[in-house]
């Protein structure tokens, strides 16, 4: 057994990957990994406010995108960023969420939640449940048709917006039109060792699932919980009702498994919209590899439009509620 698999382990090394990259952005003086996602797709404006989200966890930074075509109350697409719930990654979004803003004609808020291993399982998903609840409530005065409401996130931020949508389905709400789960995962019960990628090297490592798995959820006991692990078999739960869902995931991903019985349990409930492979990519693909990038981009554009239509067709009010 790795000794990553030790909390105390794992944490430490999830601390320092925190660091390094913090320090790597101060030593880069505005040139890193943000300057460089704000150069991608430069034909989509970056027009943006910033937020904070009230929440019992902590205070929720978010960057709010704002459409291009100033209608009254647009629809709203919140974004959860990836980096295995440890890392804060909310500007390598930033081609995404403009992208978003653009395509979909949505507001697109961009989350900035807690992360591992200083807030472990359940606050993040709690949070991000919270932050969910309060932007479908507060749409009125903050620009945006809360009663329209999308969700979404990449790797880590898919799982996360797959959790959103099991506690609306469980709580009684928010509406949510439609769940975006991009290469999320969704099996945290299953260690990272028995899974098996399309290719010898894949993107994810097995260290780093461990150093992931263990500082997010650091009782394996507690890995079964559907808020973790709605793909493994042991949640039986009847699904039918929950959001809405366009799942994509990666030919090459180490978590390409895992996605496909997740999409597959959403269809048998009448729940996936869609499930779109994306061939030749591995996970995290679409940080470098702009032309899949802007493919998906566009699928998942064209999605959320879809969905927000069908909302507004059938008289969802501003806050949710049917009018």
């Amino acid at each position: 057994m790795s000794l990553l698999t030790r909390p105390a382990v794992a944490g430490l090394v999830a601390k320092v990957m925190q660091r390094v990259t913090v320090m790597a952005d101060r030593r880069s003086g505005g040139r890193g990994s943000a300057a460089a996602s704000h150069a991608r797709f430069s034909e989509y404006p970056r027009r943006i406010r910033e937020l904070t989200i009230p929440t019992s966890i902590a205070p929720a930074r978010a960057t709010v995108y704002l459409p291009a075509h100033d209608e009254p109350a647009p629809p709203v697409h919140v974004n959860f960023h990836g980096g295995g719930y440890v890392m804060t990654l909310t500007e390598l979004d930033d081609p995404l969420c403009r992208f978003l803003a653009a395509e979909a004609g949505a507001v697109v808020i961009n989350v900035g939640y807690v992360v591992a291993p200083q807030h472990p399982f359940p606050a993040p998903p709690r949070q991000a449940y919270e932050i969910v609840r309060w932007v479908a409530a507060h749409g009125a005065e903050e620009g945006w048709d809360g009663g329209r409401l999308t969700v979404g996130g990449q790797s880590a931020g898919g799982g996360l917006a797959a959790a959103v949508a099991r506690q609306a389905f469980e709580e009684g709400g928010p509406s949510i039109a439609l769940q975006v789960l991009h290469y999320p995962p969704l099996d945290l019960a299953t260690g990272v060792r028995n899974k098996r990628a399309a290719i010898a090297k894949p993107m994810l490592r097995p260290w780093m699932g461990d150093v992931f798995d263990t500082s997010y959820v650091p009782d394996v006991r507690r890995r079964l919980d559907p808020l973790v692990s709605p793909a493994h078999p042991s949640d039986t739960a009847d699904l039918k009702g929950i959001a809405p869902s366009l799942v994509i995931t990666a030919e090459y991903d180490l978590l390409r498994a895992e996605g496909e019985r997740y999409a597959e349990r959403l269809r048998g409930v009448g729940a996936l919209v869609d499930h779109h492979e994306v061939r030749g990519a591995d996970h995290g693909y679409d940080g470098t590899d702009d032309e899949k990038a802007r493919d998906v981009y566009t699928i998942i554009a064209r999605r959320i439009r879809e969905a927000v239509e069908v909302g507004r067709n059938r008289g969802v009010g501003r806050r949710g509620r049917r009018t």
